[in-house]
């Protein structure tokens, strides 16, 4: 295993987690929501934000490419895994592990705008505005983080390093 720097530890990803979670609760309270959650590396946070939320909600996937296996992403989107169920005059919040360029969540905010839910919201992990390219609207942020290749949490490096309970940074070998 390389050697990883702990960035943010895991009681602050809970007690961050728990204040979302809330914050939804009073923003919609007595409205039903679906959590569309953004595959791979959004599982996990996706899974403790749905039972921080004291309403009725359904939970939904949808995977999304656009990474290749480098750490850039190639600007391409690609729909890999599609809804199960219709999201037509249903609110909806996008749960996503991290915002950076901007272009994937523009994509899909649009694509899922076209299938007339009555609202959408992003729910977002993490930002790293260094890195922003379009501008999304993060309704819900867990933090913003600098410019750096994170892992954990759901986050991965490779496939590898989602089971970490942290969000850490690889660092280098030299």
């Amino acid at each position: 295993m390389k050697n990883v720097r702990t960035l943010i530890d895991a009681d602050k990803i809970a007690t961050r987690v728990r204040e979302m979670g809330a914050q939804i609760t009073r923003d919609y309270a007595g409205e039903e929501v679906v959590l569309i959650t953004v595959l791979k590396g959004s599982f996990i946070f996706a899974a403790d934000l749905s039972r921080a939320i004291d309403l009725p909600l359904s939970v939904d996937f949808l995977g999304l490419r656009s990474y290749g296996d480098g750490t850039e992403s190639s600007g391409v989107v690609q729909i890999t895994s599609d809804l199960t169920k219709p999201i037509e005059g249903k609110h909806v919040i996008v749960v996503e592990d991290i915002v950076d360029t901007g272009l994937t969540m523009q994509y899909l905010l649009e694509n899922l705008e076209t299938r007339h839910p009555k609202s959408v919201k992003l729910a977002s992990l993490l930002h790293k505005p260094a890195r922003t390219r379009v501008d999304v609207d993060i309704h819900y942020l867990g933090f913003t983080i600098e410019d750096v290749f994170v892992i954990g949490y759901g986050l991965d490096y490779a496939q590898k390093y989602r089971n970490l309970p942290f969000i850490g940074v690889v660092e280098s070998d030299g």
